[in-house]
């Protein structure tokens, strides 16, 4: 395989990577959005969504270039509800 050839594969692996990333990424924020909005209406909510979310992106870091992401627990979703009410 030639550098050209390495470079080109190198760089599509990065991208699936970056995108795969991006699609869990944006599953953990629908997960919070439906959080947020259950705890501002005042109903029961679950972090777990968030947090298996999380997990499953986590997992995915450990073998590319994206981002960990920190676990959600209750209170957290509780400041960003009472922050948001305050808008």
């Amino acid at each position: 395989m030639n550098v050209h050839e390495a470079i080109t594969t190198h760089t599509r692996k990065q991208n699936a990577h970056l995108k795969r990333f991006l699609e869990l990424d944006n599953e953990r924020e629908a997960a919070i959005e439906e959080a947020l909005a259950l705890c501002i209406a005042g109903e029961p909510f679950s972090v777990d969504a968030i947090n298996a979310a999380t997990d499953r992106i986590n997992r995915h870091a450990r073998n590319g270039i994206s981002p960990t992401r920190v676990y959600v627990t209750p209170d957290m979703v509780r400041e960003a509800a009472a922050r948001k009410k305050l808008k």
